[in-house]
């Protein structure tokens, strides 16, 4: 083991050790936000923003995406000004149809198989399906439409207020 491993290795498991001193004084602040984790932490909030797995709870996705998706937003909010986080789930067959975004879009797919495609319209042998751990980035203005293969979560980054804009007017189903 070189010498850097060593010393990390050393420091993980010394009772004075940096880490364990950050969980020590973290760990009273964690235990308190726990039960109001299911809420969004807000950019601005001067403590650091944890969420854990078991405190996600997913409602409704937002209006711009056809019925059946879920979401919740795990930091910040799409729909306001500055960054957010986002997660979707989609059940087995789930389609998004062409559409844009004025902002960059960052996807991580946490669980699933997500098939994703640039284009204005669908062509299913275009789809390259990504397994989890995969990331995308789309930059604003890409035309891109997704599939779920399987019941599939990922999870959005980006700046908000973000927007959904369909190629096709007609699949947007706010009915716009």
């Amino acid at each position: 083991m070189n010498e850097s491993l060593a010393n990390a290795e050393r420091n993980r498991r010394a009772p004075g050790s940096h880490c364990v001193r950050v969980l020590r004084l973290c760990a009273l602040p964690l235990a308190l936000a726990a039960p109001i984790a299911v809420q969004a932490v807000h950019p601005g909030d001067s403590h650091p923003a944890v969420v854990s797995a078991d405190a996600v709870r997913w409602g409704p996705a937002p209006p711009s995406l056809p019925p059946g998706a879920q979401a919740v937003a795990l930091y910040g909010s799409p729909s306001k000004e500055g960054p957010f986080v986002l997660r979707l789930k989609f059940p087995a067959g789930f389609t998004v149809p062409p559409h844009r975004h004025s902002k960059d879009e960052f996807v991580t797919v946490i669980s699933g198989r997500f098939a994703l495609s640039v284009g204005e319209q669908i062509d299913a042998a275009s789809l390259k399906a990504l397994p989890p751990g995969s990331f995308i980035h789309l930059p604003a203005g890409t035309p891109h439409y997704a599939r779920a293969e399987v019941e599939t979560v990922v999870q959005i980054n980006g700046m908000g207020p973000f927007d959904v804009k369909y190629v096709n007017p007609k699949d947007d189903p706010r009915g716009q």
